[in-house]
């Protein structure tokens, strides 16, 4: 005797999956925070770039993650309890930094936009082939560019031109390592989830 499961349906992302509808609260805010500490956690990873005042981080990699996996309500949610505990004194950007007047704080803001557009374009299949997860991870670091560069060159007087030198070219061959990265995990493993359900 076998069983069919339900297939992984339409418009779902990772999140959905797990079982809870009695704990639907509980499951969500553990998520919530699960995201912004994950977050945390990346942003320790933290390189200096010679000449910029921006480090390279697994922050950005951990948000636009979290976007995809916890979906654009929870992922934003996420994104803002990290950047909120942060601003009020958590030491966990950067490098070990908090509050809201370093000049990579618009990397933080670009990161919570970017994890909401991520999560609604996860839930409309986003991240389920290569080519698709390619299209949103440049799209939501190209968000955490538009936000982060200008807050950059405004927070330390740079021209734009200097602060895109400083604040995004060094970080290019980075982050297509981490699209890499997430155009092979993130449809394997919704090949997975297919597979068993």
């Amino acid at each position: 005797m076998s069983t069919a499961a339900a297939p992984v349906r339409t418009g779902a992302v990772p999140a959905d999956l797990l079982p809870a509808a009695r704990h639907r609260y509980a499951i969500d805010t553990a998520l919530v925070v699960g995201g912004a500490a994950l977050t945390g956690i990346a942003a320790q990873i933290a390189v200096p770039v010679p000449g910029s005042p921006v480090p390279v981080t697994g922050q950005t990699f951990a948000a636009l993650l979290v976007g995809t996996a916890l979906g654009a309500r929870r992922g934003f949610l996420s994104l803002a309890v990290y950047a909120l505990v942060g601003m009020a004194g958590m030491p966990w950007f950067a490098g070990g930094s908090s509050g809201a007047g370093g000049a990579s704080f618009g990397y933080v803001l670009g990161m919570l936009l970017a994890a909401t557009v991520v999560g609604a374009l996860a839930r409309r299949g986003g991240d389920r082939s290569v080519l698709r997860t390619a299209g949103t991870m440049v799209l939501g670091s190209a968000i955490i560019y538009a936000v982060g560069v200008p807050y950059l060159a405004l927070s330390t007087g740079m021209s734009a031109s200097a602060a895109i030198a400083a604040g995004l070219v060094p970080f290019l061959l980075g982050d297509a390592l981490k699209a890499a990265l997430a155009m092979g995990a993130l449809p394997a493993a919704w090949k997975l989830v297919g597979r068993r359900g």
